[in-house]
């Protein structure tokens, strides 16, 4: 490569770099850590070895390790002691709160999220995705498919098709953005100005739902970028339960629709709630709680369309019954 094309490729990553950002980087990659000494290696090589014109950190959330993985991110950040960023504290501090004081010393005009028991397999990813970001002022984020790693070894790399473009009205009915996936713009500067998040397992769908609530779209790239180890860590013991999730995802709603933040898209957040009641009540048959379902199917048919409702609950019985005859 000749010495005045090095010369231009550098002044473009400079002026990508510094016009309209405060950051010191150009993209902060977000990873929470506990536990995860025989997958962090191939993590943090798979976001190392990322290609970018840009430069990029990658902050660590290590929320006390019983195991090696300390001492491991600990022998890479002596290696990368510019690039890397390890938050931890004396006592482990839990998933939700290690999410929010890591995402919150994020410094880049970009947040990508790696968990430490995942990892990335195109080495172009962060530099797709900031680069259409940063050519489409209109989108907030973007993100692509993903392959699955079961904990038998098996790779599966199916995955709902989802539209080319969404926003704030199509995410609100639930998380179809795989995180490890995500890059989007860094509206949380340091200071997550969701209050409430402590109180829930899980914070990357309620802050996808802040990043897009000012009418800014969701780009979706069709495309595998990423391996997401399925069935394993934290997050998988939180979203085993389909009740539990959707009771989750109820209370997040309802904390959404009381949030001055979100005060333009009230409308839209009842109907999810209705909609996701609905789902929590056909749950429960599938789960053999009747007398919890019931309740909710008369509590639902003044608020909703009371013909469809009986019949998807009707639906929901029959379906229950012959899968008990099998």
């Amino acid at each position: 490569m000749n010495s005045s094309r090095v010369k231009n490729q550098f002044l473009v990553s400079y002026l990508n770099y510094n016009l309209g950002a405060d950051q010191n980087h150009m993209l902060s990659v977000f990873m929470l850590v506990y536990n995860q000494e025989g997958f962090i290696s191939q993590t943090l090589e798979s976001i190392l070895h990322q290609k970018t014109s840009f430069p990029f950190n990658l902050v660590i959330g290590e929320d006390c390790s019983t195991d090696n993985t300390r001492a491991i991110i600990e022998a890479y950040k002596k290696q990368y002691p510019d690039k890397i960023k390890v938050i931890s504290s004396s006592q482990n501090v839990g998933l939700i709160n290690n999410f929010i004081r890591t995402v919150n010393h994020c410094d880049g005009k970009y947040i990508a999220i790696c968990d430490g028991d995942d990892f990335w397999i195109d080495e172009h990813k962060l530099q797709m995705q900031v680069d259409f970001l940063e050519n489409n002022s209109d989108y907030s984020i973007a993100f692509t498919r993903k392959q699955d790693v079961l904990p038998n070894g098996t790779i599966s790399a199916y995955q709902p098709t989802n539209p080319d473009t969404s926003n704030f009205t199509d995410l609100i009915n639930g998380n179809y953005i795989p995180s490890v996936t995500a890059v989007f713009r860094n509206k949380v500067n340091g200071a997550l100005a969701i209050k409430w998040l402590h109180k829930y397992p899980y914070g990357d769908w309620p802050l996808y739902l802040y990043t897009v609530s000012d009418g800014s779209k969701i780009k979706f790239i069709d495309t595998i970028t990423a391996a997401y180890r399925k069935d394993i860590g934290v997050s998988a013991k939180v979203r085993a339960s389909k009740t539990g999730v959707i009771q989750v995802n109820l209370r997040i709603l309802k904390d959404l629709y009381d949030d001055q933040a979100f005060e333009k898209h009230k409308t839209i957040i009842i109907k999810s709630i209705r909609n996701h009641q609905i789902k929590y009540m056909l749950a429960l048959v599938a789960e053999d709680q009747f007398l919890k379902s019931i309740k909710l199917f008369l509590s639902l048919l003044l608020k909703v369309n009371p013909i469809k409702l009986t019949k998807s609950y009707l639906f929901s019985l029959k379906k229950r019954f012959l899968t008990a005859r099998q």
